[in-house]
């Protein structure tokens, strides 16, 4: 029966931490749950729903103000989905942009490794280049940290 769980059940069956269900309770994500009798908050189906589909959008990198937009939207099924979808063609693009950046981190990295150790810390390829960013090939490096 999924209309009585305790918080612990819950996160058992939704995948998602007690103290984050807690959480997405104080920010408004979740709706309160209801108490029992021994004041503990009690879950049901439609609660579970809600955490599968938080944990589904911060998988896919979604941040909260855009899950709450996202819940938002989804509780008015007859209004137009551009808005959903312009929600997620950001987050495409913020996942396009990281992408470009680690790779620009990746390929820095390996031409800074590229030759293996040989000597000592005086010689080290990886400190010099660390030391005296001049070296680094790829300039917009650093944004990406």
């Amino acid at each position: 029966m999924l209309d009585d769980l305790p918080i612990g059940r819950a996160a058992a069956l939704s995948g998602v931490k007690v103290p984050t269900i807690r959480y997405y309770e104080q920010i408004g994500l979740l709706r309160p749950a209801p108490r029992n009798e021994g004041n503990r908050r009690r879950y049901g189906a439609d609660d579970l729903s809600r955490l599968g589909f938080i944990r589904h959008a911060r998988q896919l990198g979604f941040e909260l103000d855009q899950i709450r937009e996202l819940i938002a939207l989804s509780e008015e099924p007859e209004s137009p989905c551009g808005r959903a979808d312009a929600i997620a063609r950001r987050q495409l693009a913020d996942i396009d942009d990281r992408v470009r950046r680690l790779l620009a981190l990746r390929a820095e990295l390996a031409r800074m490794t590229e030759g293996g150790c040989h000597g000592t810390i005086a010689e080290c390829r990886v400190i010099e280049v660390l030391a005296d960013h001049g070296k680094c090939a790829h300039h917009g490096v650093d944004e990406a940290a």
